[in-house]
C-alpha cells in the first residue's frame, strides 16, 4: 500500500476492524511516519439482469429503488425497510456469485418482500410488475393474499 502523503512503499498495518462489510485498517507510513485509513471490500461479481425484452443491464440499485417507493407511496412503509428489501434482492444473488438474473426473479423477490411488510404495497407492486390488464388481474392477486 503507497502512503497517499509521500508515495512511500513502505506502510505497515497498526490496526484492522470490520465496518460495515468491509475491513478498516489504519497504516503508518515508514518513511513520514504519517497515518492513513484505508477500507478492504470483498469483489463481488457485476450483476447483469435480463429484461423481459431479452435486453441485459447492469443491476441498478437506485432504479429498484425507485420502482419500490412508487408502490409504498402514501403507505406506512420506511425508508429503512425498502433498503432492506433491495439488500435481500442483491444479496440473494451474489450470494451464489451468480452474474446473471432475469427481472422476473427480482419481481418475485420483491413481491415476497412486500407481502410481510404491507399487502397494499404488494398489490401496487404486483399490478405494475405483473402488468394487470383488466381487473380480474387483481383480484386474482387479492384472492392469492387472503389464502396466505
Amino acid at each position: 500500500m503507497k502512503c497517499p502523503f509521500c508515495g512511500e512503499d513502505d506502510t505497515r498495518v497498526l490496526d484492522s476492524r470490520p465496518s460495515e462489510m468491509k475491513i478498516r485498517r489504519r497504516r503508518e507510513c515508514g518513511k513520514c511516519l504519517k497515518r492513513f485509513t484505508t477500507y478492504e471490500a470483498v469483489e463481488l461479481p457485476m450483476l447483469t439482469v435480463e429484461k423481459k425484452d431479452g435486453s441485459i443491464q447492469p443491476f441498478n440499485k437506485e432504479k429498484l429503488m425507485a420502482g419500490i417507493f412508487s408502490a409504498i407511496k402514501k403507505r406506512p412503509v420506511t425508508a429503512g425497510q425498502v433498503q432492506g428489501i433491495v439488500d435481500a434482492v442483491e444479496e440473494r444473488f451474489t450470494e451464489g456469485l451468480r452474474t446473471s438474473i432475469t427481472s422476473t426473479e427480482i419481481g418475485n423477490v420483491v413481491m415476497e418482500q412486500l407481502k410481510d411488510i404491507d399487502q397494499v404495497a404488494y398489490i401496487r407492486f404486483a399490478s405494475v410488475y405483473q402488468d394487470f390488464s383488466d381487473v380480474a388481474g387483481f383480484i386474482n392477486a387479492i384472492s392469492e393474499l387472503g389464502k396466505s
